[in-house]
């Protein structure tokens, strides 16, 4: 089990949640080009994992029994990179080289770029069958390290995804842990009108994986879900998380043009001054 989640420390998650949201924007804003809504979206499940969840060490990220990130839906990577900078990975002041040439933290993650990346990504739907073969390897090996793949839902569009999910259910792969980001956007429009996903939760359930659905935003009533996935023995598990595309900016939320752009200046300064009213707010409701 996870150790408890007591209140100051959801406060200190929930305020670096908000700070990762605003160096996600400065980023970008830096780069020019990039990913916006979903980084946004999952900045509170990844500081949930960076800051609460994961068994590892950022002075040591070669450490062999550590828990596996495996980032599937590699675009939006920005989250990834912020999240580990304030864990300590690398210098915070690396984040203003994203895609830059010869930058370490490239579009796409380079898996020997970075050290504390655990994969390469970008062709949508190979993450799964990634983190399987580690799940599977860690079980020969007898190790007890977890490995967490994320996934967007649009990627459920490759057939990859699904070969990945009838191994694992197969060979009942316990030790691994998916999380789907539930957004409901890809980057030409809706999922259900791009290529329907619903039932959802039944393809998971026919394929015997343990189901689990959750306010992605929630980061208490996550890491409950991710304590009772680690309670599962039996069947691999995958936590379905609905999340807001663009959380926290307000004219980016909910709207799939964000989805593969970055915002310019002037959308910059008004997204930091929405997050930064926020700041104050999540600071005054734990006062």
């Amino acid at each position: 089990m996870l150790e408890p989640l007591h209140d100051k420390k959801l406060k200190l998650l929930e305020e670096k949640a908000n700070e990762i949201r605003q160096s996600i924007i400065e980023m970008l804003v830096e780069a020019g080009s990039g990913h916006s809504a979903g980084p946004l979206g999952m900045a509170d499940i990844f500081t949930a994992f960076y800051f609460h969840i994961l068994n590892h060490d950022p002075k040591n990220p070669e450490w062999p029994d550590r828990d596996r990130l495996v980032l599937s839906n590699g675009h939006i990577c920005p989250v990834l990179y912020v999240t580990m900078a304030y864990a300590g990975y690398f210098p915070k002041a690396e984040l203003k080289t994203l895609r830059k040439i010869n930058s370490r933290l490239q579009g796409h993650p380079h898996r020997t770029a970075l050290l504390g990346l655990e994969t390469t990504s970008g062709p949508l739907g190979s993450g799964l069958s990634q983190a399987v073969g580690m799940a599977l390897a860690a079980g020969l090996d007898k190790k007890k390290c977890r490995i967490y793949c994320l996934m967007s839902d649009g990627e459920h569009d490759a057939g990859n995804v699904w070969e990945a999910a009838m191994f694992a259910g197969k060979n009942r792969l316990s030790n691994i842990i998916a999380v789907i980001d539930r957004n409901n956007i890809q980057i030409d429009g809706h999922t259900e009108n791009i290529m329907p996903l619903e039932p959802l939760k039944d393809k998971y359930r026919a394929f015997n994986w343990h189901v689990l659905e959750v306010d992605g935003h929630n980061i208490e009533a996550f890491v409950d879900a991710v304590n009772e996935a680690r309670a599962v023995y039996e069947k691999p598990t995958v936590i379905i998380a609905h999340t807001v595309p663009g959380k926290g900016v307000s004219f980016m939320e909910n709207d799939y043009l964000w989805h593969g752009k970055p915002p310019t200046k002037e959308e910059g300064k008004k997204a930091l001054a929405e997050l930064r009213t926020l700041q104050g707010k999540i600071i005054s409701e734990h006062e």
